[in-house]
């Protein structure tokens, strides 16, 4: 390098010069002591103006010719004009020491690094580089587990540094079923199923591998939470059972609460209509004995009968034997026409307040038919009935709102006041339950349980209920 060879020459006349002449240092001894240096001659301050711009001149042609080298010689030069200012600082020193001030006043130097974890300068030893940040290796660590990331790939969300398989723990969903990490289809998607109100995730393989699903919430089975088998080709989980209904005894007394709640609004039944709870068997067959009706698949729960047939209804309730009940004692009997209805049957086994919205839909069919309403098209029918399901539903979920239709007395709100105080509390499982029950019914995709509610709903939000009833009994429609 052509200007820093001279600049070595040229320091070395200089110091030269100086042995020549007379010696007197700046600093002798104790480096706190100061001698004040003899002033410098004309010549002297000739000279060094000289020798500096030999220096400046030197520079520039060296950079001239730096700027005709490729790119990667450019470093270089960097360090070289470094070495040159210091060497320039030491062939002239200063007259007189530079000030200390009383306190230490540090600036940043274009190299410092902050690190982004622990906020302290990056002194030496090996640092990393990550998102416009530098960090020293222990302390770049995961958001999730907070040890440090020594991998050389991690995953980011957002800022957040992650260990691929923390990520992966925290981001890619389980299937709640098998608790597996859903796999990913063809096309690298992770695809899973979701029920649209548990929001249960779980793999696609699993609705086509026999896994039970509940009866009454229709939630799959957990393979770490057996389900129990009611015996019939149902399974029903521990928190529907919880309440669950197993025999005619036991639903009486549900049944006649339904029946005061109808009478709360109006609505009394002059006939005693007889209601056994059956297994499903029992229903099916029942229903092939029906000459006419809609039912809804692909399970029926409820029945309301027109014809006469022997029933066979549920006498005693089952025990839990291992994940099946066993001990069932059963009853036929024999359903004769005292009037437009026969019986109403009720599956056996589903939880109260399912079992209650099931009995509130069957009794408004038998309400139909006693009042004289005749040849309703199943939309109507059936919709109007899952008006009143849809309504005991909300009166015992949410008995502090406003359930009762305008039509209805104060006698009939006092009296449903009356019933809500002799239920007492709910636990939150059966609070969610029924919260599911009236999101079935009004998400139902059927023409007649689904299209029939939300037209029937509307109409009785909009006139009232007896306005409706009257209306339907009118027309065989529903009011505009």
């Amino acid at each position: 390098m052509k200007w820093l060879s001279k600049l070595f020459r040229s320091g070395l006349s200089r110091r030269e010069a100086a042995a020549g002449g007379s010696r007197n240092p700046q600093l002798i001894g104790d480096e706190n002591m100061l001698w004040q240096a003899p002033p410098r001659s004309l010549d002297d301050n000739s000279r060094a103006q000289k020798e500096k711009e030999e220096l400046d001149h030197a520079i520039a042609v060296s950079l001239a010719e730096d700027l005709k080298r490729p790119s990667g010689h450019r470093w270089q030069t960097e360090k070289d004009e470094e070495l040159a200012r210091s060497l320039q600082e030491g062939l002239n020193p200063p007259l007189y020491p530079p000030y200390a001030p009383a306190h230490p006043q540090y600036y940043p130097c274009a190299q410092q690094r902050i690190c982004g974890g622990c906020k302290r300068d990056i002194r030496y030893g090996n640092y990393l580089g990550c998102m416009g940040t530098f960090f020293h290796p222990q302390c770049f660590c995961c958001r999730s587990c907070g040890h440090p990331i020594v991998e050389n790939e991690f995953s980011l969300s957002g800022r957040d540094p992650y260990h691929k398989s923390c990520f992966k723990d925290l981001a890619h969903p389980k299937c709640e079923v098998c608790h597996q990490f859903i796999p990913t289809n063809r096309a690298g998607l992770i695809e899973y199923r979701c029920h649209p109100f548990w929001s249960q995730k779980y793999c696609p393989a699993h609705e086509h591998d026999n896994t039970s699903r509940c009866c009454s919430c229709e939630r799959l089975e957990s393979w770490d939470a057996r389900y129990v088998s009611l015996g019939d080709g149902r399974s029903i989980c521990f928190e529907c059972m919880e309440s669950a209904i197993m025999d005619t005894d036991d639903c009486q007394t549900l049944y006649h609460t339904i029946r005061d709640y109808y009478e709360g609004m109006n609505m009394q039944l002059d006939q005693q209509i007889p209601m056994l709870l059956v297994e499903r068997q029992a229903l099916n067959e029942a229903i092939v004995g029906e000459k006419s009706g809609l039912h809804h698949m692909p399970e029926t729960r409820g029945l309301c009968l027109s014809e006469e047939q022997t029933v066979t209804s549920i006498l005693k309730r089952p025990r839990i034997g291992g994940n099946q009940f066993t001990g069932m004692r059963t009853q036929p009997q024999k359903l004769t026409r005292k009037c437009e209805v026969t019986a109403i049957l009720v599956l056996y086994g589903l939880p109260r307040l399912l079992t209650g919205a099931i009995l509130a839909h069957e009794l408004m069919h038998g309400w139909l038919r006693l009042k004289g309403y005749r040849n309703l098209n199943p939309e109507v029918e059936e919709g109007i009935c899952q008006v009143l399901s849809y309504m005991w539903l909300e009166s015992e979920v949410m008995p502090e709102s406003k359930n009762m239709p305008s039509s209805s007395t104060s006698s009939a709100s006092s009296s449903s006041s009356t019933f809500s105080s002799k239920k007492g509390g709910k636990s939150k499982v059966e609070h969610k339950l029924g919260e599911f029950f009236m999101h079935q019914i009004a998400n139902d995709s059927s023409p007649a349980y689904g299209g029939g509610f939300r037209t029937a709903n509307a109409a009785a939000n909009k006139y009232g209920l007896r306005n409706t009833l009257n209306h339907i009994r009118l027309t065989g429609n529903f009011p505009l």
